[in-house]
């Protein structure tokens, strides 16, 4: 009988081994939002999981208004990093929050500050031989009364496209494959991926609702499967463990 427990416990201490992390750092379009079977409001990373087996964990550690200056100084990465362990993964997507030029607590300079931050994370990741993924922001819906679909993040994208390729990290341009998905949408129908409600309308709010940056759940759903599609194609070896546990 000893004999059955013992390998039963080798057993499942090696199913536990086999798990991998996938870490999420960022701001509100990524972070878990409270009350999730009533509030209209989603990150897109508190939806991934179901794309996964249960052999990746996704571990969402993004907070809504959080920049990378912000994120490091209120300690948060600091609590990911001890906890790092190799072949873990990191998903990182900033900038919407170091835009923030009136406040000194979360702005930072696209070219020093946030490029800076980046590497930071990318460096650190790689201590601990885990595997850092960059991730540009996702674009806002922002169309101009011709139709057009006008960016609104300036250089932070751009840094980041420069740090995954001088750093040679797995990189998902996410300000690209959302703009084409807001076109794809159009200027009304892309109400649909974020926020958009009467007041009554829905009953988590009161007021009138019209948030371009936020995302619905069906907004989540659709940017989620974005990354995956991407995780997909993306010809990096370092990346095959998510590969073969992507559901579908």
């Amino acid at each position: 009988m000893k004999k059955y427990i013992l390998l039963f416990t080798l057993l499942a201490l090696n199913c536990f081994a086999q798990k991998t992390t996938l870490y999420c750092i960022g701001d509100s379009t990524m972070a878990n939002k409270k009350d999730p079977e009533k509030n209209p409001e989603h990150g897109w990373a508190q939806v991934l999981q179901p794309f996964f087996t249960d052999n990746i964990v996704v571990v969402n550690k993004a907070v809504n208004g959080r920049s990378t200056k912000s994120f490091i100084n209120e300690n948060r990465w600091d609590s990911i990093y001890k906890k790092l362990k190799k072949g873990d993964y990191v998903f990182i997507e900033f900038g919407h929050n170091d835009e923030k030029i009136e406040d000194p607590s979360r702005y930072t300079n696209p070219h020093t500050a946030y490029r800076y931050n980046l590497i930071r994370f990318v460096n650190e990741s790689r201590e601990k031989g885990a595997i850092p993924i960059l991730l540009t922001s996702i674009a806002r819906r922002n169309f101009n009364e011709k139709g057009v679909l006008i960016p609104t993040h300036g250089d932070y994208p751009l840094e980041t496209r420069l740090v995954a390729q001088e750093y040679k990290v797995p990189f998902i341009d996410l300000e690209y494959y959302t703009e084409q998905l807001e076109q794809s949408y159009g200027p009304d129908k892309s109400k649909e991926l974020h926020l958009h409600f009467k007041a009554g309308e829905n009953p988590y709010y009161d007021k009138d609702k019209a948030d371009d940056t936020h995302l619905s759940l069906k907004g989540a759903t659709e940017i989620a499967q974005i990354v995956i599609n991407q995780l997909k194609s993306l010809n990096d070896s370092s990346l095959d463990k998510l590969r073969k546990n992507i559901r579908f």
